[in-house]
């Protein structure tokens, strides 16, 4: 299996959550081993000599690829959440939706000035959501921010969102 066959076995669902939508269903390539674990593979081995200290997977899908990556490159992993969600203090960003406005917290204390970070996320649609974490990361002036993706859903130019310095990597695109 390489890539590219993820493709065949993402699950398109038609007008989900609203009608024009195409979802990019990533739960049928999670629930094939094989699947899984040439995605992991292949996140970590996009970041396996750059000397990440934490990934950052945002909530909920991120948490997924975060993990694995976290697990993998032997380096911590910090949840992106949403308000209330995490016990201690936090730090947070709102930012603007399709449908409104959502936010995203971190714990104060989770990224240090000697941490390099791998932040990532299951799919990149239109960035607003990796741009307020991108923001909250930043803040918090680690040595260096990576941005990662599983699928990018390049029509949507999610990536305009984000700042200019990002590096971004994706392992899908549509």
């Amino acid at each position: 299996m390489v890539l590219e066959d993820l493709k065949a076995i993402i699950r398109d669902v038609p007008d989900f959550p609203s009608k024009g939508i195409i979802f990019r269903d990533l739960t049928t390539m999670l629930k094939n081993g094989e699947a899984l674990s040439l995605v992991g593979e292949e996140l970590c081995s996009l970041y396996q000599d750059k000397g990440v200290t934490k990934v950052v997977g945002i909530e909920s899908r991120g948490f997924i690829g975060g993990s694995i990556m976290a697990y993998g490159l032997k380096c911590g992993f910090v949840p992106a959440r949403k308000p209330g969600k995490l016990p201690a203090v936090t730090i947070k960003k709102a930012y603007a939706k399709e449908y409104g406005v959502d936010t995203i917290e971190l714990h104060s204390d989770a990224i240090t000035e000697n941490d390099v970070v791998v932040i990532h996320d299951d799919l990149l649609a239109t960035g607003g959501t990796m741009a307020a974490c991108y923001e909250l990361v930043k803040s918090m002036n680690p040595k260096k921010i990576y941005v990662n993706f599983i699928v990018e859903l390049t029509a949507l130019n999610g990536r305009a969102a984000l700042p200019a310095e990002c590096e971004v990597t994706s392992l899908l695109k549509y």
